[in-house]
C-alpha cells in the first residue's frame, strides 16, 4: 500500500478521512492550494505560532485567570509582555562549526582512539527549536531521545528485565557507590516523589527532622515531611547564602534529629551546599541521624561521593544534569537507611512510596529477575539506560571537571556584563546553572521574550522574595560535555543583546 509523507498507510475508507478532518480540517473541506484553504491554514499557523510563542517565552498564557500562587514561573503568569515575539528557530543540522567554549581546557573536537565519538555529537535528527537552557528539563541528545522510540515490551520480558537491571547497576555507578547492602530505586514517578519516599519511609510521626534551608525547596520538603506528621525544623540562611557549619552542629547538639535534609543545589538561588562537611559533621555530633541530600540539580554535575561521605539517602530525577526526558524517580539509599524502614514501629504512611513495595522489586530486577509491584515506564528506561551508559563511560571526576570549567566561563561573563549572582560568595555557586540578578528597573518579562528572540530560553526567578528581580541560567548535561555544541556561547552573546535590548526599551 502507499504511504503518505508522514508514513502512514493511505486509506479511503470513511473512518481515515473522518480523522483527517479531525486533525486537518481545512484540507478536508478545501481542495489544496485553493485560495480558501491558503488563507485559512495560514491563519490557523499564524495564531499556533504567536500561542506557542507565547506559551515558551512565559510557560502559561498570561490571559488566562490564574490564581497567585507561589509556584515556579509565576513571575511569567503576572507578566504583561507582548506576544507578537519573532523567532528564528536553531538551526542544529550543520556538524562544522566549531564552539568558542570548550567544555575543558584539556577537551578536543576530535575524540582519540581510546576516546569514542560522542553520540550526541550530531544533532540533525532533531527539528529546529530554541536551545533550552533552564535549571531542567534540559536539552537531550539523540541517542536517548531515539531511545524512547524503543518497540512496546512487557515489563516482564527478558529483554527489558536485563535493561531494567543494568540500568540499575549503572545507577550506582553514578552515585559512585559499591556498598552491596545499599540500593538504587528507579520509580516512575517526579523527582518529588523521592521527598514521599523520605517521608514516609525514614521517619515516623512525631519525629524531628532538621531541614537546611538555601531557597524555595527546602521549604517544599518541609512540607512534604510535615505532611505525613514529622516536626520539620528548618534552619534558615539569607537569600544566596547557606547555613553555616557552626549554626548546623548546634542545632544538631540541642534535640535528637531523626534525619536531616541538605538541598545540594537549590534551583531557586543558585546555591550550592557542602554535602561532604554537612555530613562529617553530622557523623560526629549526631551519628545515628541520617543524612538526606536533594540532589534533584546537582546529581551527575555535582561531585558526589555515595559510599565515601557516609550519606543515606541521595533523590534526584531524570531531567536535570542526568539527561532524560521527566519522569523518573531515582534514589540511592544506604543500608542503614534500608534498615531504619525495617525497624520503623509504624507501617510507612505510603502505598505507591513504601520501601516495602518497591524493595524487592529493585533487588530482583538488578538480579535480572523479573518482578512486579507498578508497571515501570519501559521507554524511560531504555532512555535512561542509554544516558547513564554514555556518563558512566568516563569517570564520573571529568564530568564534574567539566561542568565547572564550563560555570566558570559562564559567571566571568556575566560579570563581564555588570551583572551579579544571587549566590555571591564563590563557595556558594552551583556549577550546573547561574542564578542572575538584574539591573535596577527590569524584570523577567523584559529579558527572556528577547533571549526567545534569538533562540534561547531562561527561567524567571523562583524565591518567592525575589521572583521579579533575577533569571536562572541553565548549563549542564550535554550542552556542556558535547564539544561540537554552542549552546553555551550561544546563549551569551544572547544574554548579552537582550540585555542591551531591555535597557534601551526602557530608557536605562
Amino acid at each position: 500500500m502507499a504511504t503518505d509523507p508522514n508514513g502512514f498507510l493511505i486509506d479511503q475508507s470513511r473512518e481515515f478521512q473522518i480523522r483527517s478532518a479531525a486533525c486537518h480540517p481545512t484540507s478536508s473541506v478545501y481542495p489544496a492550494g485553493s485560495p480558501v484553504e491558503s488563507r485559512l491554514t495560514g491563519t490557523l499557523a499564524a495564531k499556533r505560532t504567536q500561542q506557542r510563542l507565547s506559551l515558551i517565552s512565559r510557560h502559561l498564557d498570561q490571559r488566562l485567570p490564574l490564581p497567585e500562587l507561589n509556584t515556579p514561573f509565576s513571575t511569567e503568569r503576572n507578566s504583561l509582555a507582548p506576544d507578537d515575539v519573532e523567532y528564528k528557530p536553531v538551526d542544529r543540522t550543520s556538524t562544522n562549526s566549531s564552539p568558542s567554549l570548550s567544555p575543558s581546557p584539556t577537551s578536543s573536537a576530535t575524540p582519540s582512539p581510546s576516546q569514542p565519538a560522542s553520540p550526541t555529537a550530531n544533532m540533525s535528527q532533531q527539528a529546529p527549536h530554541p536551545t533550552l537552557l533552564i535549571p531542567g528539563p534540559i536539552e537531550f541528545d539523540d541517542a536517548v531521545l531515539q531511545s524512547m522510540s524503543h518497540y512496546a515490551e512487557s515489563h516482564v520480558a527478558p529483554g527489558f528485565v536485563k535493561t531494567f537491571g543494568e540500568t540499575l547497576a549503572l545507577t550506582r555507578k553514578l552515585f559512585q557507590s559499591t556498598n552491596p547492602a545499599a540500593q538504587p530505586f528507579v520509580i516512575s514517578g517526579s523527582g518529588t516523589l523521592g521527598w514521599d519516599v523520605v517521608a514516609s519511609n525514614l521517619i515516623e510521626k512525631g519525629e524531628n527532622a532538621l531541614v537546611l534551608h538555601t531557597g524555595y525547596f527546602a521549604d517544599s520538603f518541609a512540607n512534604c515531611l510535615q505532611t505525613y506528621g514529622a516536626h520539620a525544623t528548618q534552619l534558615k540562611a539569607p537569600i544566596g547564602e547557606r547555613p553555616s557549619f557552626e549554626e548546623i552542629e548546634q542545632a544538631l547538639k540541642e534535640k535528637p534529629y531523626k534525619l536531616i535534609t541538605i538541598t545540594h543545589v537549590d534551583t531557586s538561588t543558585g546555591v550550592l551546599s557542602d554535602i561532604k562537611r554537612v555530613a562529617e559533621v553530622v557523623r560526629r555530633v549526631s551519628p545515628q541521624t541520617l543524612v538526606v541530600v536533594d540532589g534533584v540539580c546537582s546529581v551527575g554535575c555535582e561531585e558526589i561521593a555515595f559510599d565515601e561521605w557516609d550519606l543515606d539517602v541521595v533523590l534526584t530525577a531524570s531531567q536535570k544534569a542526568i539527561g532524560c526526558p521527566p519522569g523518573l524517580s531515582i534514589l540511592m539509599l544506604s543500608g542503614r537507611a534500608i534498615d531504619t524502614f525495617k525497624t520503623r514501629k509504624t507501617p510507612s504512611s505510603s502505598y505507591y512510596a513504601s520501601l516495602g513495595n518497591w524493595l524487592p522489586i529493585m533487588q530482583n530486577y538488578e538480579a535480572f529477575k523479573p518482578s512486579y509491584f507498578a508497571t515501570p515506564p519501559t521507554q524511560l528506561v531504555h532512555a535512561l539506560h542509554t544516558t547513564l551508559s554514555h556518563i558512566t563511560a568516563r569517570p564520573m571526576h571529568e564530568r564534574f571537571s567539566i561542568h565547572a570549567h564550563v560555570s566558570d566561563l559562564v559567571k566571568a561573563a556575566v560579570a563581564d556584563l555588570g551583572l551579579h549572582q544571587v549566590a555571591a560568595k564563590r563557595e556558594n555557586q552551583a556549577h550546573a546553572m547561574t542564578a542572575i540578578w538584574l539591573p535596577e528597573g527590569l524584570a523577567p518579562p523584559d529579558i527572556l521574550p528577547g533571549l526567545l528572540k534569538r533562540g534561547v530560553i531562561f527561567a524567571a526567578g523562583l524565591h518567592k522574595e525575589v521572583a521579579t528581580r533575577y533569571i536562572r541560567f541553565g548549563h549542564m548535561g550535554v550542552s556542556v560535555t558535547d564539544p561540537k555544541r554552542t549552546d553555551i556561547k550561544d546563549a551569551i552573546a544572547a544574554l548579552k543583546e537582550a540585555l542591551a535590548e531591555a535597557k534601551l526599551a526602557k530608557g536605562l
